[in-house]
């Protein structure tokens, strides 16, 4: 009798296999019972945020709510993404709809920006000309993209986490100038959304506080909120390999992927990031089976010899940022 390990496999058929033991699991299924409570959770953490800044009032104590707001924004941000793939509504419209009101709306990031820029990351990882994750920008991802650059490069790994207090108004920058540019679909929906967002959030600032307390809480809720933010998605693929392009669709999305251990804690303060590979292989599939298909496509990469990475959440960064460190040696040296 041959068994899984022994039959002949082409590459290409590698994926078909692992993907009809996937669904034989039912893990592709919706869990629209997860999906109501997060979303009223995080729902309800926002509104909590709010309501005690205005209850707190003009008072220093604000500063603590700012820090419970980045976290709730953080969380949206996350169910933002899961909408974005379709693992909540199955369909393209309703999820474009909730994904609109938690992007733009509620921590105001346009949605339909953030969308396109995240399905050319899905379709080509950390590709150097495809990905616009490892594109060169403030940081650099490759030897090639650093030649010639400046001070910041050469010490980059030390201003990782610094330069992720400017993430969240980034984000804001960057959607703006795509709706600016008419890139978005349904721009006059995003920008009367974005926009109420942004009149709203500054509104609530300079009539609640004092203008020096309203600037210390813009900076800790924004600042907080990009390094959050950032330690989501820093994990999941920097310092892993960069394909050439040609991989077959399962060896491009594992092997430039890495997974982070963990318990539950991990689970929700990730937003379920950390089976980066399982999400990667399928993007669609609803956060909270994530973790149950690891153990089959764990496996089935060990029976065809694809390289599985997986490492604790602190070990993770550590790897990013020394591949940043590396990515400059030649500028030091």
């Amino acid at each position: 009798m041959t068994t899984t390990a022994e039959r002949p496999r082409t590459a290409g058929s590698d994926f078909a296999e692992l993907n009809r033991r996937i669904n034989a699991a039912g893990l592709l299924r919706r869990r629209p019972g997860y999906y109501a409570v997060r979303l009223s959770l995080v729902t309800l953490a926002l509104i909590a945020g709010w309501t005690a800044f205005f209850l707190v009032g003009a008072s220093w104590w604000t500063l603590a709510v700012a820090v419970f707001l980045a976290v709730a924004h953080t969380q949206m941000a996350l169910v933002a993404h899961d909408l974005a793939h379709r693992q909540v509504f199955r369909t393209n419209q309703p999820s474009a709809r909730a994904g609109r009101l938690a992007g733009n709306l509620a921590i105001g990031m346009s949605y339909g920006y953030w969308m396109d820029k995240h399905t050319k990351h899905h379709a080509n990882p950390n590709h150097d000309d495809l990905d616009p994750d490892v594109g060169p920008g403030v940081l650099v991802w490759s030897r090639e993209a650093a030649r010639g650059k400046g001070f910041l490069v050469k010490h980059q790994a030390w201003f990782f986490f610094p330069l992720l207090t400017l993430l969240g108004i980034s984000l804001k920058r960057d959607s703006v100038r795509a709706l600016l540019d008419g890139t978005v679909k349904r721009r006059g929906t995003e920008w009367a959304l974005l926009g109420t967002h942004l009149i709203g959030y500054a509104a609530a600032l300079l009539l609640v506080l004092s203008p020096l307390q309203a600037l210390a809480f813009l900076v800790v809720h924004q600042a907080l909120f990009g390094v959050y933010l950032g330690m989501t998605f820093a994990p999941n693929h920097k310092g892993m390999p960069h394909p050439a392009g040609d991989e077959d669709f399962l060896r491009k999305q594992v092997l430039t992927s890495r997974n982070v251990r963990g318990g539950r804690f991990v689970d929700a303060a990730l937003g379920g990031l950390n089976y980066q590979i399982e999400h990667h292989l399928f993007p669609a599939m609803p956060t909270p089976n994530l973790r149950k298909a690891q153990p089959i496509v764990r496996d089935y990469c060990a029976e065809i010899g694809v390289s599985y990475q997986e490492t604790g959440l602190i070990e993770s960064y550590r790897q990013a940022l020394r591949h940043l460190h590396e990515v400059g040696a030649d500028l030091r040296s």
